[in-house]
């Protein structure tokens, strides 16, 4: 039995309430993506080699992967508005740690307790904004929301970036501790006497149990499978196998329990089903390409990071432009065609992307980025507002800690899959490539002369040529993933329509702060 649900903000609460919301989001999503430039910043001053370095980002991701899902348990326990402010005062705390550590091992530890703080933060701000909004407006506000988790994850390099440059590396978490505090105070102002029901439930401890074991598991050998080259390395295998029958156990497990740590019942719902299918292949998609694409630049173009970012920071250009006016039409359109414009986006820039070669100039690499920041705004919003239609109030932070979750591992795959495939994709163009050389191909000994004609020595010219085919090879490697990403998308578009969203996009009583 669920308290009575609370009245629509107004005025300049409802603006300081989305602001105080956005920001903390904002906070989170940018501090899983900003460390990741910072790694040869962090790994020099502590002393440590670059690959333990990574565990910077691997102990945040394993430890917000395990509990993003935990959301909606921890919400019934204890309450959206405590469990919120709680995170964000954590994650201050933990931030205050990681900027403060003095070796690499306590950097380490404050990272997995900035990680775990971290993964309420996001569905729960979604909860209490949906909330905040009568239900005419929810549209409105999952757009609002949505702008911050479209924006943060490309200002995240930018910023590291410049950070470390300029500044040094404690300060990509220093800065975490004014935004927080106003976050933290903004919130408890607004929102303290909007508390959700709160049961006294049992702990599952064997689903809690199975939960880390899978999610962490399969977490470490994503972020580590490519540098111990995957399934040669027998550490990758036994995560592997852990992952997969701990995730088998664990579905079994909760499934026949009456409070379980995460609610997979949901899964019987085609909306949320078919909708968070869609959204986290689209985000796998988009995520991978958003590493491949500075790597490439970097990599094999040549480009410095500074320049790489300006060539990917205005996808968010769009994204901002249009997420209000998408928020608006959204009650008036379906939101099934909406999505499917977004998919057809993704498709188009990709197949341009596609067409790049080593010559490519900046223009014709912005223009599929802009277009791509049109296509994210009208990806996250609809697909957002089907994966929460027709659930009941109580059910809302839940759902969005569950789709939440399951999104994050698809990145983090997508990511994995992508720069694997790039390796692999490469190696095999650079064999066919280099199958043209030799002093029986008289193509490639007047390349070789001519090189020595200009003073470069036999060994050099060698060098300078295979560098050119790995260059080549890299960038046919770029477009096979390209092609592939925009033909998945296209294939997305049938998944939106096995959905059936209920009108009203979002229920009445959509963020459950009753």
């Amino acid at each position: 039995m669920s308290a009575a649900p609370h009245a629509p903000l107004k005025g300049g609460q409802l603006a300081m309430g989305t602001l105080a919301l956005s920001l903390a989001v904002f906070m989170n999503v940018l501090d899983s993506s900003i460390a990741n430039v910072s790694i040869p910043a962090i790994s020099g001053n502590l002393g440590v080699s670059p690959q333990q370095g990574t565990w910077v980002i691997t102990s945040f991701a394993v430890a917000n992967a395990i509990s993003v899902p935990l959301t909606g348990w921890l919400t019934t326990r204890f309450g959206q508005v405590r469990l919120f402010m709680s995170s964000i005062l954590l994650f201050v705390i933990s931030s205050w740690l990681c900027g403060m550590a003095p070796n690499i091992e306590m950097l380490i530890a404050a990272r997995i307790l900035q990680g775990a703080v971290a993964g309420p933060m996001i569905p729960l701000s979604q909860a209490l904004l949906l909330g905040s909004y009568p239900p005419s407006k929810s549209s409105m506000a999952l757009a609002l929301w949505g702008m911050t988790t479209l924006v943060a994850p490309i200002m995240g390099p930018l910023l590291g970036g410049w950070i470390s440059d300029n500044y040094s590396w404690p300060w990509i978490f220093y800065i975490n501790i004014p935004v927080g505090l106003f976050t933290a105070w903004a919130t408890w102002s607004i929102y303290r006497k909007r508390e959700s029901h709160i049961k006294n439930l049992p702990i599952d401890k064997v689903g809690l149990f199975l939960l880390v074991i899978w999610v962490g598991s399969l977490q470490l050998m994503l972020d580590k499978g490519k540098e111990l080259d995957w399934f040669n390395s027998g550490e990758i295998i036994l995560l592997t196998v852990i992952a997969a029958i701990g995730f088998i156990y664990f579905v079994i497990w909760e499934l026949g329990q009456d409070h379980p740590v995460v609610d997979l019942s949901l899964f019987k719902g085609r909306n949320f089903s078919a909708g968070v299918i869609a959204i986290s292949i689209g985000y796998g998609l988009f995520f991978g390409s958003l590493v491949i694409m500075p790597l490439w630049l970097q990599t094999q173009l040549s480009y410095t990071a500074t320049e790489a970012g300006k060539v990917m920071a205005p996808v968010g250009i769009f994204a901002i432009l249009l997420s209000p006016i998408i928020g608006k039409i959204l009650p008036k359109v379906d939101a099934r065609r909406i999505a499917s414009i977004a998919f057809m986006g993704f498709a188009v820039v990709f197949f341009l992307r596609a067409g790049f070669n080593t010559e490519v100039d900046t223009y014709s690499l912005l223009v599929p980025t802009l277009i791509q920041g049109a296509a994210m705004s009208m990806f996250f919003i609809p697909l957002t507002s089907i994966i929460l239609s027709g659930q009941p109030p109580d059910k809302i932070p839940a759902a969005s800690g569950l789709s939440n979750f399951v999104r994050i591992m698809c990145g983090g795959m997508g990511a994995s899959i992508m720069t694997t495939l790039w390796d692999s994709r490469s190696s095999l163009h650079h064999a066919q490539l280099t199958e043209h050389t030799g002093s029986s191909f008289p193509a490639f000994m007047q390349s070789v002369q001519g090189l020595m004609s200009q003073g470069i020595p036999e060994q050099g010219a060698y060098a300078i040529i295979d560098r050119t085919i790995s260059v080549q090879a890299s960038t046919m490697a770029a477009t096979d993933i390209f092609w592939m990403s925009a033909y998945m998308f296209l294939g997305l578009i049938g998944l939106v329509w096995l959905t059936k969203p209920k009108k009203s996009a979002v229920p009445v009583d959509a963020g459950g702060a009753h």
